[in-house]
């Protein structure tokens, strides 16, 4: 697929904090059908200016997906880099996989596995592992709504060493609970939304959490190519000295689907 990330659509708050958990914000949409099949969908987008300002971005995106009947199996992949005035204000790296299986017409089960970089958060990595069951609240071909709960484990390494949970750290694990929500919808013939909100209590330390919103949008221009906008908001309770918690990303594009 084919998306072009556009810098001036992109609002970062003064401290940014690094990207993570399921990602959807202007990703590339695989389409799914239950037939067993593997579909792909791509993407690759700079954008280059110079003058009163100079900005440089490159955002390299990808999604992979299998289902049939009773399960579905999705890779996803984003990086994202951009240079404001010679100044690098987004190197962002993201990997994931969620495995779902169906238990019955109504509950299912799911597994799944994240890994982000992001230096200006200075996440020199994340790894996360999340599972647990999920039921499927409205299952329709226009509409679909899932709701989950689950446990994990999430492990942080800073670039630098960071005041986190009371403590200087080079790096910090924890378990956490994951309940989200996730839904798709198909609002016109031509026009698909998708929208996932998620929420991650620190088991370990009590008040401390995560949370992250992402929905995005494509009206297509053909069987293939789509016009695209996506939202990205992530909050950290405690993100460490010197971050702030909050970060939000909007990106608008063209995509490309190969089914």
């Amino acid at each position: 697929m084919l998306e072009r990330f556009v810098r001036p659509a992109v609002r970062r708050w003064p401290v940014a904090l690094a990207l993570s958990a399921a990602p959807l914000a202007a990703w590339p949409q695989a389409t799914v059908k239950n037939d067993g099949q593997w579909r792909y969908a791509f993407g690759a987008g700079a954008s280059r200016s110079s003058g009163n300002s100079n900005v440089a971005s490159l955002n390299i995106t990808g999604e992979a997906v299998r289902a049939t009947g009773i399960d579905k199996l999705l890779f996803a992949g984003r990086g994202v880099y951009a240079r404001t005035e010679g100044i690098t204000t987004t190197e962002n790296t993201q990997l994931g996989t969620q495995y779902n299986r169906d238990l019955s017409s109504e509950w299912f089960a799911f597994g799944r596995a994240d890994a982000l970089r992001d230096r200006p958060a200075n996440i020199a990595s994340r790894f996360s592992v999340h599972g647990g069951p999920g039921w499927h609240l409205i299952r329709g071909e226009r509409l679909s709504w899932d709701i989950s709960a689950g446990v994990g484990y999430t492990q942080d390494r800073y670039i630098a060493p960071a005041e986190v949970g009371g403590a200087m750290r080079s790096e910090y694990g924890h378990t956490e609970l994951v309940l989200a929500e996730e839904s798709t919808h198909k609002l016109w013939d031509t026009t698909d939304f998708r929208q996932k909100l998620q929420f991650f209590p620190n088991l370990q330390k009590s008040g401390e959490f995560r949370a992250a919103f992402d929905a995005n949008i494509a009206v297509a221009m053909n069987a293939a190519l789509s016009l695209t906008a996506g939202l990205s908001y992530r909050y950290d309770s405690d993100p460490g000295v010197g971050h702030g918690p909050r970060d939000l990303l909007f990106v608008t594009g063209v995509s490309v689907k190969l089914d």
